[in-house]
């Protein structure tokens, strides 16, 4: 079979859906392709998304896949000391909902396909081969081969994009800054609030965190990502210590289990070359603190999906004309990323009696607000290392 379009996105997810959406929208033939039989399926990620990125993004929330409207935040420090941050209690910048993957992946590439793009599900690309004026893809559906030519690629095909590599991107990352996660939905959990995101900070989980993300009744997200080379445990097993634990999951049911990598190390150097793109976990579009990269991978695919519609329609295609997908994506994503890796670098740095300290700091402190001077104010009171590691980033 031989196809041919104007713009190939290679992986179903969030981030590639907003891609072949708003390349569409844009005026090119799209074709996206994804290698599993049903798109969303298995998850891979907390499923937590910030109102005010589905706002910017202009996608209106759905019952269908809304699972919990989120109205506080519990963070807990190694020595059990509760910080409770809700709404009615302080002003917090940025609430949102814990959605079901399954259910809002398929939503967006739905999306994509009312724009105007065609999708092939249990598609496997196997190698690209970049040519003078577009790419040859060879891809398998159903046993069958496929040659796919189009005028650009973009890959959305997770960490260490296959896309990139074949593309010429160098998009291996550091095991310092890849995280090893693994996750419970479970049944049985006991939650003092069930609308409120749980945080457990410290040695529970070096280098990263555990969570607990509710999605309605007894239902949540019960889990924890780690950075390997601080550790000499796996994710998994520290999650099973975690849960034993745990008073809200002593008692619960694991009913599903999702294991995988999460890249947290930043938007990677080079995004863009001739034809081709990458968007979301390819191009490392992770929040380095948080390790949520539903929206801003949804924001790359957006900047991706415009520009290479515009690049097709002026018939430039090369690297010096899609490097403004790096420039846009530095700008507009790329900047707060910079601040939570020094976050992200200042939490590591403390010990579990300094968390038990900030978390104390914190219940002695009445805030209207959670302003970024407040905040720091009160770090630098606690840890006089905040100053030195946070002092320029407000």
């Amino acid at each position: 079979m031989f196809i041919e379009t104007d713009v190939l996105v290679v992986g179903a997810g969030p981030a590639g859906s907003s891609a072949a959406k708003h390349a569409a929208l844009n005026g090119a033939e799209v074709l996206m392709v994804e290698k599993k039989s049903e798109i969303g399926s298995p998850k891979r990620c907390a499923e937590g998304v910030s109102k005010d990125g589905l706002i910017k993004l202009g996608i209106e929330p759905s019952s269908r896949w809304v699972t919990s409207e989120i109205d506080g935040v519990r963070l807990v420090s190694p020595g059990g000391i509760d910080v409770w941050l809700t709404q009615d209690t302080v002003k917090l910048p940025e609430m949102g909902y814990v959605v079901e993957r399954k259910v809002f992946d398929k939503f967006m590439a739905m999306d994509a396909a009312r724009a105007g793009a065609d999708i092939m599900i249990k598609t496997l690309v196997k190698g690209l081969e970049k040519r003078d004026d577009h790419v040859m893809v060879k891809a398998e559906r159903m046993g069958k081969e496929i040659e796919i030519k189009a005028e650009i690629v973009i890959g959305a095909d997770g960490p260490e994009s296959r896309v990139g590599r074949w593309g010429g991107l160098k998009t291996a990352v550091k095991p310092k800054y890849m995280e090893s996660g693994a996750q419970f939905e479970m049944v049985g959990v006991q939650m003092e609030n069930p609308n409120a995101l749980e945080f457990y900070f410290g040695s529970v989980a070096p280098g990263g965190y555990a969570w607990i993300f509710p999605k309605g009744d007894d239902i949540a997200n019960v889990g924890l990502a780690v950075i390997s080379t601080l550790t000499e445990k796996s994710a998994y097993e520290h999650l099973l210590d975690f849960v034993k634990t745990c008073p809200a999951t002593k008692n619960a049911t694991a009913v599903e289990l999702n294991i995988g990598g999460d890249p947290v190390g930043g938007i990677i150097k080079k995004i863009s070359t001739d034809r081709i793109l990458i968007v979301g976990d390819a191009a490392g579009m992770v929040n380095p603190l948080t390790g949520g990269g539903i929206i801003s991978g949804m924001q790359g695919g957006l900047i991706a999906g415009e520009i290479a519609a515009a690049a097709v329609k002026e018939g430039d295609t090369s690297e010096k004309r899609l490097s403004m997908y790096d420039k846009r994506c530095e700008k507009e994503i790329g900047d707060s990323f910079n601040k939570y890796m020094k976050s992200r670098e200042y939490l590591e740095s403390l010990s579990d009696r300094e968390l038990d300290l900030i978390a104390k700091a914190f219940n002695e402190t009445e805030f209207e607000r959670i302003s970024t001077a407040e905040l720091l104010k009160m770090l630098v009171k606690v840890s006089p290392k905040a100053l030195l590691k946070l002092g320029k980033l407000f």
